[in-house]
């Protein structure tokens, strides 16, 4: 089976085997038989947020393919929504807004499963699904139990988790918290602020708010098109650095030395004693322009994102990966900051 017929970059060799799990209890069946039997598992979702090797892997991929979803009344105007792992992410944000549930809105048009949120901590326009996760059910690949674990529970930090880099788990299920109010969390992103014509913490209909980050996405071409290769990508592929405020002034410093002591760098909350930088920021001033391409054109910054790698069509792995390494080494030659990936990569590396 081509994993490339899988994942999102539309790259990746093949499986040795594949297993389609449609319900919870073959999902947990499947992984743990192929654990008790020794056998190399790719346990794979919507391969957003996948980089796979050439090679392909020489194991079996279990594909979630489980689906369900219910509400539970809280009280207090809260309803707590349990979704399988296997649902499409963007599927569920578009029916608790038309349920008139807010609180998801902002994470509109992400590509992916539901079961891969939480192990991403997946983010966007001021929200991250840490805002409103309650809790998680894994499988536990040690001791073949599932476990409720409470989102408290799963070190949620930026655009990572206990969960990221580790096989030693699977997600089940999620809980999130969400308001009947048919409002969207507060509007933080300035961006989306500007689109919709509100101040900064504004709260507006839920329905509003996801139409507007839908069309702000698709032009940046972060909405998938099957027939629009600048879609071709797993989305942001650098992480925006975090660096600590004790050593802002040095990498602030470092930065105006190339671009000028002028020039505003932009910076974000980046938590506690924490500073966030804009990678694509930093992408653009290093000299990397939208659609700047790669080998031989197979693949290319996008065309309208600096932040997303593309397969324009008949690239290998090895093409993003020496476009990434580029960039990569080209931020840090100017700047002396490091960009960290934010795929999770199978069989190769950066």
């Amino acid at each position: 089976m081509p994993l490339s017929e899988h994942t999102t970059l539309r790259l990746g060799g093949p499986a040795a085997r594949f297993v389609l799990a449609e319900r919870p209890r073959e999902l947990v069946e499947a992984v743990t038989a192929l654990d008790d039997a020794g056998e190399p598992v790719l346990v794979l979702g919507g391969g957003s947020n996948l980089v796979v090797s050439d090679e392909g892997f020489a194991g079996t991929v279990v594909r979630v393919a489980t689906t369900g979803r219910h509400l539970d009344l809280v009280g207090d105007g809260v309803v707590e929504l349990t979704v399988e792992a296997g649902e499409n992410w963007d599927d569920v944000v578009a029916d608790t807004v038309d349920r008139g549930l807010g609180g998801l809105e902002c994470l509109s048009g992400i590509p992916g499963l539901v079961g891969a949120t939480p192990v991403q901590n997946v983010g966007a326009y001021g929200v991250e699904v840490a805002d409103l996760l309650v809790s998680v059910d894994v499988l536990d690949r040690r001791t073949r139990k599932v476990n409720q674990v409470p989102a408290a529970g799963l070190g949620l930090d930026y655009r990572t988790s206990l969960l990221k880099g580790t096989d030693s788990a699977v997600v089940l299920r999620a809980r999130f918290a969400l308001r009947q109010d048919g409002r969207s969390a507060p509007i933080r992103y300035h961006e989306l602020a500007r689109a919709l014509g509100v101040e900064p913490g504004a709260r507006v209909p839920a329905a509003r708010a996801r139409q507007a980050v839908l069309e702000l996405r698709r032009a940046k071409g972060m909405v998938l098109d099957h027939d629009e290769h600048d879609t071709w990508s797993a989305g942001s592929f650098f992480t925006n650095p975090v660096v600590p405020d004790t050593e802002l002034a040095d990498v602030l410093g470092r930065i105006a030395v190339r671009v000028g002591a002028d020039v505003r760098v932009p910076t974000y909350p980046g938590g506690p004693g924490r500073t966030k930088l804009s990678a694509a920021w930093l992408i653009e001033r290093a000299g990397f322009r939208r659609g700047h391409a790669g080998p031989g054109g197979r693949v290319a910054l996008s065309a309208r994102h600096t932040l997303a790698l593309t397969n324009r069509g008949g690239a290998c792995t090895e093409d993003l990966l020496a476009l990434a390494r580029e960039v990569r080494d080209g931020v840090r030659d100017a700047f002396g900051v490091v960009l960290h990936p934010e795929p999770v990569f199978v069989g190769c590396r950066l």
